[in-house]
């Protein structure tokens, strides 16, 4: 139930026609004390349109407005101020999520619609690291949040498996490799020796020259280069998907940039019959002058392509092969021109679809304030980071609940979801500061704490000796403040894929649990008398809110900690 919609529609029936009800509804406040009513509306664009004192209409209809949804309507100087009834509302609010259970807070905004997700994306023969975690999981929880509001999904992994760097990397192996180190730590191994290959290079500068013949080799089909490079790609994918099970985050797709290779020329000859490339210092570029926008570069000099060739390639091939509505890109800030570019030169095609493609960029993880490199090597795996937060969330889990039956299940949901939590909870532009310390406590704005609220809930309804709940009215503060919050969980959810942002999801869990153990620490919630019921059905309702909303975010919601 929308409350501002309700108070709307009362003030639209008063004014017949003064305002729409959708102008009634823009202006419509939220008092930031609880002691001035739950909603208010300011009479000041009233007053220009009556030519009468704002504070002596807010009178008028204080006075005009009666309805049983409301238990007190003030006139506050030039604010009309509503309480809803507690007791009233409280059954229109509850009762749907008792009825509704996982369903609640879903909407059909994209029913019939496709939307087609780019994430993730690490680079093959490189370690998964923290840099990579924002994409992944922001990806994911848009893509959670986007099947909540009714549309088909598509999570594409696009794996950075061609370019130049492939072409560095056969050449370091050829040079310092050896191939019975790679065959036991693949990864480990050649990273090391891609990190060797530009130290090397700033020494002797024309390591760079030989890297990209030998990626020219590559893309030529050379068959002693494509074999490394396939067996660089599998290894690669078997250590991806270990990460990708510890965060329970499955793909729909893992074609990568390769899987374009055959289709580029396809481009590039619709770029010439239009007579869209021009030379620019032996490349070949598409000029965006008129957009305001740098050359997106087509093919360098010595023809190899490059990202744009791939992007738009396979921006082609995703609207034949799925007819997205939205194409979304959660790729880094530092890629917005590239995604500019990729866009501004479909348009020139003549593709109007690509005004629904959608770069979602974000800030970096910051290691000590610095950003990490892979070439320099300055990296956190995440595969450690998420297993030493499981290590520490059991360590902790056990010393509060030494009784616990499945610790180790615990553990790996707290502590998977305090990783993803404290990425989330951030707005996506901010850069984040890496703190395992921080990430892991069971207080304040953390995953544990939201996980450790759900947990408390569950372990009120074990104790609880009915078998059925019944919410027939409360009127104390502390549960009103509960259900108004549990009653905003549709539009939060609307909103956060609306604005692509999972942090204003994250940020409600946070005020919910905060609300919920408020009301826990002030109500005996258990106490036998008439309200038991009423009580006990707002806790079952905080524990669908808050499993589902976790689950949204791409974390496990256990009913014990």
């Amino acid at each position: 139930m929308d409350l501002k919609a309700l108070f709307s529609t009362k003030l639209s029936e008063v004014l017949k026609g003064s305002l729409t009800t959708k102008e009634i509804y823009s202006l419509i406040e939220t008092p930031k004390n609880d002691e001035h009513g739950d909603l208010a509306f300011p009479c000041f664009q009233l007053a220009k349109i009556q030519k009468i004192s704002p504070i002596e209409i807010a009178k008028q209809l204080a006075s005009q407005i009666n309805d049983t949804v409301f238990s007190k309507i003030d006139a506050v100087g030039p604010y009309v101020n509503i309480f809803f009834s507690k007791k009233e509302l409280g059954k229109a609010i509850i009762n749907p999520i008792l009825h509704q259970e996982q369903n609640y807070g879903s909407s059909e905004i994209g029913k019939e619609k496709t939307v087609v997700l780019d994430l993730s994306s690490p680079n093959i023969a490189k370690p998964f690291s923290m840099g990579h975690l924002r994409s992944t999981v922001i990806g994911n929880a848009i893509a959670n949040l986007a099947k909540k509001c009714g549309y088909r999904t598509v999570k594409i992994n696009h794996i950075g498996d061609w370019g130049t760097q492939f072409g560095k990397l056969i050449v370091a192996y050829h040079r310092w490799g050896n191939e019975e180190a790679v065959a036991a730590n693949p990864i480990g191994e050649l990273f090391h020796l891609y990190v060797r290959f530009h130290q090397e290079a700033e020494k002797n500068p024309y390591l760079e020259d030989e890297g990209r013949a030998a990626f020219k080799k590559l893309e030529n089909g050379d068959s002693e280069y494509l074999k490394l490079w396939e067996s660089f790609r599998n290894e690669s994918l078997r250590a991806f998907k270990s990460i990708y099970d510890l965060l329970s985050i499955e793909f729909d797709s893992f074609q990568g940039e390769a899987f374009y290779n055959d289709k580029m020329d396809e481009i590039v000859q619709m770029l010439k019959e239009q007579s869209l490339l021009e030379l620019s210092d032996g490349a070949e570029v598409v000029r965006l002058d008129e957009q305001q926008i740098p050359p997106c570069l087509i093919k360098k000099s010595d023809g190899a392509t490059l990202y744009a060739t791939r992007d738009l390639a396979a921006a082609l091939f995703r609207q034949r092969e799925y007819k997205f509505d939205e194409a979304l890109y959660i790729v880094g800030q530092e890629q917005t021109i590239h995604f500019q570019q990729v866009k501004g030169v479909l348009k020139k095609l003549g593709y109007v679809w690509a005004e629904q493609m959608e770069h979602i960029p974000f800030g970096l993880i910051l290691q000590h304030g610095k950003k990490m490199s892979t070439r320099k090597g300055r990296v956190i795996l995440l595969e450690d980071v998420l297993n030493e937060a499981i290590k520490l969330a059991k360590k902790n889990i056990v010393e509060k609940n030494p009784g616990i039956h499945n610790p180790d299940e615990v553990a790996n949901a707290v502590g998977v979801g305090a990783v993803i939590f404290h990425d989330l909870k951030n707005d996506r532009m901010n850069n984040i500061e890496f703190s395992l310390r921080d990430m892991l406590t069971f207080e304040g704005e953390t995953g544990p704490y939201v996980q450790y609220t759900n947990a408390r809930a569950h372990s009120i309804l074990r104790k609880y000796k009915g078998t059925d709940v019944c919410f027939e009215g409360l009127d104390d503060d502390e549960s009103w403040d509960v259900l108004k919050l549990l009653n905003e969980f549709p539009r939060i959810i609307e909103r956060s894929y609306k604005q692509y942002a999972p942090s204003i999801l994250a940020k409600y869990l946070i005020h919910v649990s905060q609300a919920f153990n408020k009301y826990y620490g002030k109500i005996r919630i258990l106490a036998e008398d008439e309200h038991l019921q009423s009580r006990v059905s707002i806790v079952k309702a905080v524990t669908i809110v808050l499993t589902e909303g976790l689950q949204l975010l791409g974390m496990k919601a256990p009913k014990e900690m």
